[in-house]
């Protein structure tokens, strides 16, 4: 049964709404997405860009594509989905991702 360990990220003041934040989780850089301020959902997908092996993706722009947010890739703009991290143009090339919430006016992100 896996469980999720919950771990102290950083302020929700550290964040910027509408766009991508670079974080570490571990020992993984890993970009931070708030796309939309209205709303509590928080995403975190791995940093570094598969196609350009650069971690590049928290500077990405956020675009909602067929009512879905997604990241598109700095310098070869691929799209990944925010909520499973599949490449819209090449869906077998998946991002890893972790669970991410706010938790009063602390960010958290889900370990196993």
């Amino acid at each position: 049964m896996n469980s999720l360990q919950w771990q102290d990220l950083c302020s929700r003041d550290d964040l910027v709404p509408g766009s991508g934040v670079a974080v570490k989780i571990g020992d993984q850089a890993a970009a931070l997405y708030w796309p939309d301020p209205a709303k509590e959902q928080l995403y975190a997908l791995c940093h570094r860009d598969p196609f350009s092996q650069a971690e590049v993706l928290a500077w990405g722009i956020l675009c909602e594509l067929e009512g879905e947010w997604s990241v598109a890739a700095p310098l070869y703009k691929q799209h990944f989905r925010l909520h499973d991290g599949v490449c819209l143009e090449q869906p077998d090339v998946v991002l890893p991702r972790w669970p991410a919430r706010f938790n009063g006016d602390r960010v958290e992100v889900g370990i196993e």
